[in-house]
């Protein structure tokens, strides 16, 4: 029996064409069911791009629909080496004249020196705490207090340390109260280039009159002539620098801070002192940062309604259609915001009520847009901040086109929103597409493998045929060239 090595060969038959065309034939379905696979994952991304816009615009909106947006308030210093400051949200508008008088320090004292760091001085324990110094006279030369009592601050508890064989040196007392933080002290070792060079430098921590130090010390001598401090009493350390507090005037108000960073002294603002001098601080309304924010709002909304075009857009020519032409669901989310912009805001607040975006120069245009007149929206910020506010936001968030859209645009994307049913059924629909099109896969290759089955034997059956037709056909013409003779 002749061996067919392909489809067709042996017989004469054109076997492969025909299998291909039943193949072609076969295929139809399956090439119908990829095709309609490409068109709803083409769909399924294009919603996709139209969540990313509505996502930076469900942002843009949520901006304007926080009320603090409106509250910022920049400050402005005349004389920026007096003092700089910020300004929290529900600072007043104004201007004050401040004129600081004197800054905050933090209290030094200086030991007497010593020869050696690393040598033995004395065991025992020190302990310190904060308070006032009243009355008395201070010796600027001496840096020691005639005179003077000493009022501790009852809300700081005092803090002992022990000095024992392990610490005892200059530059161990030095490492032991640097290691406890909660003494409120740092430690130094200045060298003043005397022949008893080394001093042991004590500052608080905290700036301040309250935060002058009082040093007791039990133990040996050596460590209490060394390190023993009372303003009203023993002072065997020096004050270098004085402990004291800011002082300053606002509108000629005086008031005194702890530290040169004086807060509240101007509701909601925090002044930071540097020099001492005069100045004016001006705190005005950040309009600039609001105009900026309705701008990438509109923006935002300009850009979906782009986008939205061109994956609605239908080729006339090429008789082309994009993938959301004709989409409900895109449609109905377009409707639903731009009825929510063209719905008027309930009238409150100070000043003029503004109720509709075109009041401050923000309004529709024939292509479905939003156009902003500059002109118009900066001077509504100017003269009435607080019905721009009003207009787009509102404490509860039930009101104002900011807070309105950010909880629209959410519900789009959220359980049962259109955006999430639309692609929820394209998702489903996919996966139900891709389970017939592995089934139809799987009964074409049957189909196909059952013809070429069939084409095989019928191919070889042929052959076989051909080949008895030719061995008969030589066999009668030997017989009939025999009997001739």
């Amino acid at each position: 029996m002749a061996l067919v090595t392909s489809l067709g060969s042996a017989s004469g038959l054109p076997l492969a064409t025909l299998l291909s065309s039943i193949t072609v034939s076969e295929n139809a379905p399956l090439n119908a069911m990829t095709q309609q696979q490409t068109a709803y994952n083409t769909k399924l991304s294009a919603y996709g791009t139209i969540q990313n816009a509505l996502s930076t615009l469900q942002t843009a909106a949520a901006q304007l629909g926080n009320p603090s947006l409106f509250q910022n308030v920049t400050t402005t210093s005349s004389s920026t080496n007096v003092l700089s400051a910020t300004a929290a949200s529900g600072a007043s508008t104004g201007s004050v004249s401040v004129n600081v008088t004197q800054l905050a320090q933090s209290q030094s004292l200086a030991a007497n020196g010593v020869a050696s760091t690393t040598a033995g001085i004395g065991t025992g324990t020190i302990t310190i705490d904060f308070g006032s110094i009243t009355g008395g006279k201070l010796d600027p030369v001496t840096g020691q207090y005639t005179g003077a009592t000493f009022a501790a601050d009852s809300s700081r508890t005092p803090t002992t340390i022990t000095i024992d064989s392990s610490n005892n040196t200059l530059a161990g007392i030095r490492d032991a109260i640097n290691k406890n933080t909660a003494l409120g002290v740092t430690a130094s070792i200045v060298n003043d280039g005397g022949t008893t060079p080394n001093r042991l430098v004590l500052t608080s921590n905290q700036s301040g009159a309250s935060s002058t130090m009082r040093i007791s010390v039990s133990g040996d001598s050596a460590l209490s002539n060394l390190l023993a401090y009372d303003p009203a009493g023993t002072q065997n350390l020096q004050q270098t620098v004085t402990g004291q507090d800011a002082k300053l005037t606002v509108n000629g108000i005086a008031v005194t801070s702890a530290s040169n960073t004086v807060k509240e002294a101007v509701q909601g603002v925090t002044m930071n002192l540097s020099a001492i001098g005069s100045t004016t601080l001006s705190l005005q309304s950040n309009t600039a940062t609001v105009q900026a924010a309705i701008t990438n709002f509109v923006t935002a909304y300009n850009s979906l309604q782009s986008i939205a075009k061109q994956l609605t857009a239908f080729n006339t020519t090429a008789q082309t259609q994009s993938p959301l032409t004709g989409d409900s669901t895109l449609r109905n989310i377009q409707t639903r915001l731009r009825d929510a912009l063209n719905t008027p805001q309930p009238a409150s607040g100070s000043g003029a009520p503004l109720t509709m975006l075109a009041q401050i120069g923000v309004a529709f245009q024939s292509d479905g847009t939003i156009a902003v007149d500059a002109t118009k929206l900066t001077a509504a910020l100017s003269t009435n901040l607080s019905g721009v506010q009003n207009l787009f936001s509102s404490t509860s968030g039930a009101t104002g086109f900011g807070s309105q859209l950010s909880t629209l645009i959410t519900g789009f994307s959220a359980t049962n929103g259109p955006l999430k049913a639309a692609t929820d059924g394209l998702n489903t629909t996919l996966k139900t597409l891709a389970t017939q099109m592995t089934s139809t896969q799987a009964l074409i290759s049957t189909t196909i493998a059952r013809y070429t089955t069939q084409f095989t034997q019928l191919d070889t059956l042929i052959a076989g045929m051909n080949q008895t037709s030719s061995y008969l056909t030589q066999q009668f013409a030997a017989l009939d060239g025999s009997s001739s003779k």
